[in-house]
C-alpha cells in the first residue's frame, strides 16, 4: 500500500470521526428542540411558574439565569484576565509558577457539586450570605476561574513574541505593549474562553442548588430598589435558575405538566446559550476590528 492510499484512508477516518461527533451533537440538539419548541410561547416566557398547577412559565428563572451569568462574569473575568496576564507576561518560569499551573489544571476538573458544597460551607454559612445570588455567583466564580484563566493565558501565549518586541522597540513600556498590542491580538481567544465559561455558568445546576437556592421568589419588575427582597437587582435574595428549575421539576414530580415545562425550559436554555454565543462572537469581532484597525 503506497503513501497516497494510506493518506486517503487516514483522512477518511478523521472525517468519519468528525462526522460521528457532529451527528451525535446534532441529534441531541434536535431532540431537545423538537420536544421543547412546541411548548414555548409568549405566555410561557412571561409568566411565573406554578408548583402544583399546570400552565406555569419560567420568567423568573430565565431572568435569574441571565442576572447570575452577568454578575459571575463581572467578578471572574477581571480576576482571570489579571492572573493570565501575570502568568503569561510577567511570571518567571520556575517551580512556583509550574505549581500554580498544575493547581489550575487540577481545579479545572473539580466536580461542580464539590464547588457547591464548598460554597455552602463558606459563603452560605461561614460568611452569612445565605442562599442568595451573591453566594451562587461567588461559587460559580471559583468553578470557572481555572478554565477561564488557562484559556486566556493560552491565548496570550499564542501571540508571536515579535509583536511584543516591536512594541518595546517603539518605546512602549511592558504594560503598554501588553495593553495596546498583545490583548487586542489575543481578543478572539479571550472571547472564546469567556463564551465557554458563560456556557458553563448558564447551564450549571449542582453548584447553585447549595448556594443560590431552589426557590424563585416573586419579582416586581417595577421595583428596582436593590435592597428590596422583591427587586430584580437584589443580590441577597434566593434565586432559582433555569437549570435548577429543570432539575427540580424532574426530581420532585409535583407539577402536573412537569414534562412539558421541563422540555420547554430545556429548549429555552439551549436557544439562550446559542444566541449568547453568536452575539458574543459578533460583538467580539466588531470590537477587535475597531481596536486593531482591521
Amino acid at each position: 500500500m503506497n503513501a497516497k492510499k494510506i493518506d486517503k484512508i487516514a483522512v477518511g477516518v478523521l472525517y468519519t470521526m468528525a462526522g460521528v461527533i457532529v451527528l451525535i451533537l446534532f441529534s441531541l440538539l434536535a431532540f431537545i428542540l423538537w420536544r421543547g419548541i412546541p411548548q414555548i410561547s409568549w405566555e410561557f416566557l412571561t409568566t411565573p411558574s406554578k408548583s402544583f398547577q399546570p400552565g406555569g412559565g419560567i420568567v423568573f428563572q430565565l431572568y435569574n439565569s441571565f442576572y447570575l451569568l452577568i454578575l459571575t462574569m463581572l467578578i471572574s473575568t477581571p480576576i482571570s484576565l489579571g492572573a493570565a496576564i501575570y502568568l503569561s507576561e510577567y511570571a518567571k518560569k520556575n517551580l512556583f509558577t509550574d505549581f500554580i499551573r498544575t493547581i489550575i489544571e487540577v481545579l479545572s476538573s473539580l466536580p461542580s457539586v464539590v464547588v457547591g458544597l464548598f460554597g455552602f460551607l463558606i459563603f452560605v454559612l461561614q460568611w452569612g450570605l445565605g442562599f442568595s445570588i451573591l453566594s451562587g455567583a461567588m461559587a460559580l466564580t471559583l468553578f470557572n476561574l481555572p478554565l477561564l484563566t488557562r484559556t486566556i493565558e493560552d491565548s496570550l501565549r499564542a501571540i508571536s513574541s515579535k509583536q511584543r518586541e516591536a512594541g518595546l522597540a517603539l518605546g512602549l513600556s511592558r504594560w503598554e505593549t501588553v495593553n495596546l498590542i498583545v490583548l487586542p491580538a489575543a481578543l478572539p481567544g479571550i472571547l472564546t474562553g469567556m463564551i465557554l465559561a458563560a456556557g458553563r455558568i448558564f447551564g450549571e445546576a449542582a453548584a447553585l442548588i447549595y448556594t443560590a437556592g431552589q426557590s424563585a421568589p416573586a419579582l416586581d419588575f417595577t421595583n428596582w430598589n436593590p435592597l428590596s427582597i422583591s427587586s430584580p437587582l437584589n443580590v441577597m435574595r434566593p434565586a432559582e435558575t433555569l437549570a435548577v428549575h429543570i432539575w427540580k421539576i424532574n426530581s420532585e414530580g409535583v407539577m402536573p405538566d412537569g414534562a412539558q415545562v421541563s422540555a420547554g425550559a430545556s429548549a429555552v436554555l439551549i436557544i439562550s446559550v446559542l444566541l449568547f454565543n453568536l452575539g458574543a462572537r459578533y460583538l467580539g469581532n466588531k470590537l477587535q476590528k475597531k481596536i486593531t484597525a482591521g
